[in-house]
């Protein structure tokens, strides 16, 4: 919502074309579609539907058992997938399995493509919501984790029985996985590679156009239908294999600009964890602060994990951790584009 208010408030003050900064902004194939005639039109619509959700968030927690204060605070950074908590125990304060469902569903939708709840809203496509293959894969990769991961710590004798794990690996998965940052036990007590899992989700899980951070599902369906096409191609060199999306074909201008997002991803996440452990951090700590900035998740493990915070890092760390979090927040390559001479000439 803070780049829409930017493309449409600010830059144009500057003699700055802000349709360049939204479409940077906006991954996978929809960047050049119009929703409506104007951006402006984009942004009062995203905003009247941001808003409603929000305000449909604070009564469930109010319902919910929270009381007037913390439901607006928590309604503010639920849909905006921050994860602030007004405690320091973050949702673990209230204990009350009512106000992990409510948070836990408004942040699903929330990590939810918005342009898709404009078009089912307007009248257009009332089924768009069923009909959205990557919002489908996102629940679908959602539940499939939740199921596994909670039948693993069961297993292991973690918890004592599959409700109880199923409750707090649900909750933790859902806000780690959409890259939200809420908690309602130390998920950094279970075995590494519980933990780990979700912050690969974290990663990849939400969708396009949504608040969430991360590569975004969109990329990844299409980095994984282009990996399958070249490996057709090394096959069946002659064949034209087109990357499909919903039945939609993605052209290969899309498909190569996924490429380069995800290689600066990547690169991204490296160069700062190298740069983490040249100041003497451990690899563990590194990696998922790394991680947890540039998809603005919050927690991580280690030294920042759930039960801890950022206040022990030096302040060249600090400042690392920062610009992961301003990197990852403007999706890289708005960053980049902003830094660039040609952007700021008219």
């Amino acid at each position: 919502m803070g780049i829409i208010v930017l493309a449409v408030a600010v830059l144009p003050l500057l003699g700055v074309g802000g349709r360049s900064m939204f479409k940077a902004e906006t991954p996978g194939p929809l960047k050049d579609s119009k929703l409506t005639p104007r951006i402006g039109q984009t942004a009062k619509a995203f905003w009247l539907i941001y808003a409603g959700l929000t305000g449909a968030c604070f009564i469930s927690l109010h319902l919910a058992g929270m009381t007037w204060f913390d439901a607006v605070c928590h309604a503010f950074s639920a849909l905006s997938l921050g994860g602030f908590s007004t405690h320091d125990a973050s949702i673990a304060h209230f204990n009350s399995v009512p106000i992990e469902l409510v948070l836990s569903g408004f942040q699903a939708i929330a990590a939810g493509n918005f342009a898709t709840y404009f078009i089912m809203l307007s009248g257009r496509d009332p089924l768009s919501f069923l009909r959205d293959n990557e919002m489908r894969n996102m629940f679908r990769v959602l539940a499939l984790s939740i199921i596994g991961i909670s039948g693993y710590l069961w297993f292991i004798g973690y918890y004592a029985d599959l409700p109880t794990a199923l409750r707090y690996v649900s909750f933790n998965l859902i806000t780690i996985g959409v890259a939200s940052g809420y908690s309602n036990t130390d998920f950094g007590l279970w075995p590494l590679f519980a933990s780990l899992w979700m912050f690969f989700l974290s990663s990849i899980l939400a969708c396009s156009g949504s608040t969430g951070g991360g590569a975004k599902m969109m990329r990844t369906m299409i980095l994984a239908r282009q990996a399958v096409r070249e490996m057709t191609r090394l096959l069946h060199p002659n064949a034209l294999v087109p990357i499909k999306v919903g039945g939609q074909v993605i052209e290969n201008k899309a498909v190569f600009a996924v490429l380069g997002f995800i290689f600066l991803y990547f690169m991204t996440v490296a160069m700062l964890t190298f740069l983490l452990l040249l100041t003497g951090m451990d690899l563990l700590t590194a990696f998922t602060a790394t991680i947890a900035c540039v998809n603005n998740a919050g927690p991580g493990l280690g030294l920042v994990g759930p039960a801890t915070n950022y206040a022990g890092l030096s302040d060249f760390q600090s400042w690392v951790c920062m610009f992961a979090m301003l990197a990852g927040r403007l999706e890289i390559f708005t960053l980049l584009i902003v830094l660039t001479p040609g952007f700021w000439r008219k």
